[in-house]
């Protein structure tokens, strides 16, 4: 007989600096496959500023790398015990970022960047949070394949969205890359395209248009 139970569980995240609540935007930033948050936050220090708070909450799901031991990464779920793994998952997006903005008196625009995996686990968080989310980033991935969009598109109404994707990017198929289309097209909302020569990396210069953009 196959039971359940929840436990408190001790989950790890990185800030870009310590918070003074006086904020005017979050950059949730939500790692890959494979990734650990100390190192993926570093990818982004060249926006850290004193209006800008990052936040990069790690998996809970840790395995080697390569064979049985050396380097370690993070991951967001595997295909075992899948809709648990999502479910943890929003608790844990829901307790952090509600964590921190219960200390603002005035609320800071919060933007979300997920990359590669994390892409699809940010975009169901996102889709269900109470909160809005000002600007959704999806990049080297895209939005979850099974996404309620009857959901999404009440939840993503004032929210702009944008997908990045590098030209060389060896992860990224015509398949996946029409499964987004067939997903943006039942949105019904415009999605900003941008790409790079790149690979499945973050790029400096885009990063630099989407942070820095007026609205």
């Amino acid at each position: 007989m196959k039971q359940s139970i929840r436990f408190e569980y001790e989950s790890h995240y990185f800030l870009s600096q310590e918070p003074t609540f006086r904020e005017n935007e979050i950059w949730l930033v939500v790692h890959g496959y494979g990734q650990l948050a100390e190192f993926f936050i570093r990818k982004f220090k060249s926006f850290f500023s004193e209006d800008r708070l990052f936040i990069a909450p790690e998996g809970t799901n840790y395995n080697y790398l390569e064979g049985f031991q050396g380097r370690v990464g993070a991951n967001w779920m595997t295909k075992h015990e899948r809709e648990t793994a999502i479910e943890n998952n929003h608790r844990l997006l829901d307790t952090l970022i509600d964590s921190y903005l219960d200390h603002y008196e005035k609320k800071p625009k919060i933007n979300v960047l997920g990359f590669s995996q994390g892409a699809a686990t940010a975009t169901r968080w996102a889709s269900v949070w109470k909160g809005k989310i000002d600007t959704l980033v999806l990049w080297s991935g895209g939005f979850a394949h099974d996404l309620n969009l009857d959901v999404a598109n009440d939840a993503f109404a004032e929210t702009d969205l944008i997908l990045v994707l590098g030209e060389k990017d060896e992860l990224i198929t015509p398949e996946s890359i029409q499964m987004q289309d067939e997903l943006i097209a039942g949105l019904g909302k415009e999605v900003m395209r941008l790409f790079f020569e790149g690979g499945h990396q973050l790029d400096t210069d885009v990063l630099k248009k989407i942070i820095n953009r007026k609205k």
